[in-house]
């Protein structure tokens, strides 16, 4: 699936749902490092587990972050 980012530096983020877990994130733009350890760390974790752990964060003054965009994006799946 990919969800187009708002808000961040990141423009995209393409993702995988099997089973109720999340596979293979991936930010196109963005803080490449940083980006590609949140897609590590998420790896294998439910839906709801990722969702409750990045839903909230900010980044500096802005109103989201990339890893709050993907809880929205993952929010968006289990409707």
């Amino acid at each position: 699936m990919t969800y187009k980012t708002s808000g961040v530096c990141s423009y995209s983020i393409t993702y995988d749902i099997k089973d109720g877990k999340v596979h293979n994130v991936l930010f196109d733009g963005g803080c490449d490092g940083n980006l590609k350890g949140i897609g590590k760390l998420v790896e294998g974790m439910t839906v709801e587990e990722v969702i409750s752990k990045l839903q909230g964060i900010k980044c500096g003054s802005k109103r989201t972050s990339c890893p709050d965009q993907l809880a929205t994006a993952l929010k968006g799946c289990r409707q």
